[in-house]
């Protein structure tokens, strides 16, 4: 581990506290250009429950049933209140070949990917402490007035999430400002992911809202229109 990515780490609450917790649960909305893309037009307040040590996510309500879904990165599924089985599908990752951006999305589809990458955004940056992450520090972002200084994660292979290289940053405060990835599962288009507004729940820092804009190759973000936007609340850890 980087020293940076300690001090970020510490400044969210510390491995101690985070290791300690098992679940974490919360509420969120999204919206933005990148769902009415995949022909979804929903700004329903939801839920989601993460484990913290594994990849698991499962998001309600969902579809028509008011079910929910159960994602591991192998498999996703949709699954009726009484626990009986809606549809599911194994491999999931593989269904996203030769997607774009303006590639509808079916209900599984959208299942794995909010669910992925959800997961990744509650457990980030403690996820980055986990067994099989590379992680080494790169140049920082100048952001107005501020110096963001970054990490680069090379994410391990059985980790589902935005692509397999992510770039991290954080404010004087160490807390997450931005985070910059590839969305393979939909062109392999450059985003970089704005971040604010975080709150201390049980201690760890969390923030929540999150803007995610198209980038350019100089990193530099389309900031006219996000193409998705976050908001979450609600925190509570098991």
């Amino acid at each position: 581990m980087t020293q940076l990515l300690a001090d970020a780490i510490q400044a969210h609450g510390g491995l101690d506290r985070w290791t300690s917790r098992r679940t974490l649960t919360a509420t969120f909305v999204t919206g933005g250009e990148f769902l009415a893309l995949k022909g979804i037009e929903d700004q329903t307040a939801r839920t989601v429950r993460i484990d913290l040590h594994r990849q698991w996510a499962s998001v309600e309500p969902f579809g028509r049933t008011g079910g929910r879904t159960d994602f591991t990165p192998d498999r996703i599924a949709i699954v009726r209140l009484d626990g009986s089985l809606v549809a599911e599908r194994s491999n999931p990752r593989a269904s996203f070949a030769r997607h774009d951006l303006r590639t509808n999305w079916d209900p599984l589809h959208r299942a794995y990917f909010s669910a992925c990458a959800l997961w990744t955004y509650l457990t980030t940056p403690f996820l980055l402490a986990m067994d099989g992450f590379k992680v080494s520090e790169i140049e920082p972002w100048r952001e107005g007035a501020e110096i963001w200084r970054g990490v680069r994660a090379i994410f391990p292979a059985h980790i589902a999430s935005h692509s397999s290289e992510q770039d991290f940053y954080f404010g004087p405060d160490m807390l997450i400002r931005r985070h910059d990835y590839r969305m393979e599962i939909a062109g392999n288009v450059p985003a970089a992911q704005y971040i604010s507004d975080h709150v201390a729940a049980d201690g760890i820092r969390i923030p929540t809202k999150r803007r995610v804009y198209l980038r350019d190759d100089d990193l530099t973000p389309m900031l006219d229109t996000p193409l998705s936007a976050i908001d979450l609340s609600g925190f509570r850890f098991d």
